[in-house]
C-alpha cells in the first residue's frame, strides 16, 4: 500500500489504526483504489459516546498492573539466565549470579504480591482511609 500511495509506512499504520488522515493522505488513497475523495470520508470516533464506570476504570488498571508484572518476570528471567550463562562461561568456581537474582529477585517478589493484592499495606484502601480520616468524613 505504501509504494503504491507513495506515502510511508508509518502513515498507512496510523490510518489502520484510527488515526484521522490528512487531505494529501486521503487524495492518494483516493487515487490509488480509483474512487471520489468523498467516498474516503472518515466515519466519527465511535469510541467518542463510550462511557466506562468506575469499576471498569478499575478493573483495566488491574489489567495493565498484570501485565506489567509479566513484562517485569520476563525481564527478570531473560536477563537472570543470560548473566548465569556468563558466569558460568567466565567463572564457573564461583556463583556471583546468583547476588543479582537473588536481589532483583526480592523486588519481583514484591512487585507481584503487590499487583495481586496479597500485600495491600499502602493500597487504595489505605490512601481512602487515610483521606477519610485528615477530612474527617466518609469518601
Amino acid at each position: 500500500m505504501s509504494e503504491l500511495t507513495g506515502l510511508s509506512i508509518r502513515t498507512i499504520q496510523r490510518i489502520e489504526g484510527g488515526q484521522k488522515p490528512s487531505l494529501e493522505s486521503l487524495k492518494a488513497l483516493a487515487a490509488v483504489f480509483e474512487i471520489e475523495l468523498s467516498d474516503l470520508q472518515m466515519e466519527p470516533d465511535m469510541n467518542s459516546n463510550i462511557r466506562v464506570t468506575e469499576d471498569e476504570q478499575k478493573v483495566f488498571k488491574q489489567v495493565q498492573a498484570i501485565k506489567g508484572f509479566y513484562s517485569h518476570l520476563t525481564s527478570y528471567v531473560l536477563v537472570i539466565c543470560m548473566l548465569f550463562v556468563i558466569n558460568l562461561v567466565t567463572h564457573p568456581e564461583y556463583i556471583w549470579a546468583f547476588w543479582p537474582a537473588l536481589g532483583w529477585g526480592i523486588g519481583l517478589a514484591s512487585h507481584g504480591l503487590r499487583v495481586f493484592d496479597v500485600i495491600n499495606f499502602f493500597g487504595p484502601q489505605w490512601e481512602k482511609k487515610q483521606i477519610e480520616k485528615r477530612l474527617g468524613r466518609k469518601l
